[in-house]
């Protein structure tokens, strides 16, 4: 009993490399290509018939995939003198990025209140060629958008110090 084997690729350079190692049955191998131009591979002559076809390979070998070499498992190995990490020195290592980070979150507060006062402080300020409101709005922006960089900077820093305590 013969096996139906229907293969289609589109790329003809695959098809030659992947059709012989299908026909595990050693009989041939025939290249069609339908109406769309898609490459199909058959190894039943029957469905060849009426159709533009090629013998691609009387005899088919294959080939087994060869063993990894010593050389390859050695590779993803760590060094024997490769440093390794303690728990004590991960420890420090977590206790000085808190201080770090507990540093700069007290002084991005420090920033955003000074900011936040040089905000309100313009806000209180009203100069006589401002007759537009839009012309108060412009002068505010830069002090507005200060604050909102340092209540970001302070909202990030206190996140990285959220997920450090769990």
């Amino acid at each position: 009993m013969k096996r139906i084997l229907t293969i289609v690729i589109v790329g003809s350079s695959v098809a030659m490399t992947t059709a012989p190692a299908f026909a595990q049955d050693g009989g041939p191998m025939w290249r069609c290509r339908d109406r769309d131009g898609k490459t199909e591979f058959t190894n039943v002559k029957s469905s060849t018939a009426g159709r533009e076809c090629r013998l691609v390979e009387q005899r088919v070998t294959v080939v087994p995939t060869p063993q990894k070499s010593a050389r390859s498992a050695t590779r993803n190995r760590t060094p024997a003198k490769y440093p390794k990490e303690t728990s004590t020195k991960r420890a420090s290592a977590k206790e000085k990025q808190r201080q770090i980070l507990e540093r700069e979150l007290e002084q991005e507060r420090g920033l955003l209140g000074q900011s936040k006062n040089a905000l309100a402080e313009q806000e209180a300020v009203r100069y006589g060629d401002e007759k537009n409101y839009a012309r108060v709005l412009a002068r505010l922006k830069p002090y507005q958008d200060t604050v909102e960089v340092h209540q970001k900077h302070v909202e990030a820093l206190e996140r990285e110090l959220a997920v450090l305590y769990k």
